[in-house]
């Protein structure tokens, strides 16, 4: 059973960078054709996919979000790491980290989520 775990912290100040790693365990994030992906929702409003890292290491990114964001990997640790640059108030949102085989459109397991606000 693959279990993912998001930290960090829960405060961020306006124009910082929010900075998140999410724990992988009973599985591995190099697995042959699995994404590991960042999804966030704000207050009131749905889903967002925020970019994702597939096995090999390849990112991807939200065209929203993209020129302020930087998804990696430590190996060694099975942990992914979101960074989003220059926040926002409009970034606040519950952060997930999410997998799913590749080819398959559902996302099979899911962190519990981190509340991150940004806020002075």
């Amino acid at each position: 059973q693959v279990q993912l775990q998001e930290s960090g912290p829960g405060l961020v100040k306006p124009s910082e960078m929010l900075s998140l790693t999410c724990t992988v365990s009973g599985g591995s994030i190099t697995t042959n054709y699995y994404t590991w992906s960042w999804i966030r929702q704000a207050p009131g409003k749905g889903l967002e996919w925020v970019g994702a890292i597939v096995h090999d290491g390849t990112t991807y990114y939200s065209p929203s979000l993209k020129s302020r964001t930087s998804i990696s990997r430590n190996t060694s640790k099975n942990q992914l790491s979101l960074q989003l640059m220059s926040v926002t108030p409009e970034d606040t949102a519950v952060y997930f980290c999410a997998s799913r085989d590749s080819d398959n459109p559902m996302y099979d397991y899911w962190g519990q989520g981190t509340q991150v606000t940004v806020s002075s």
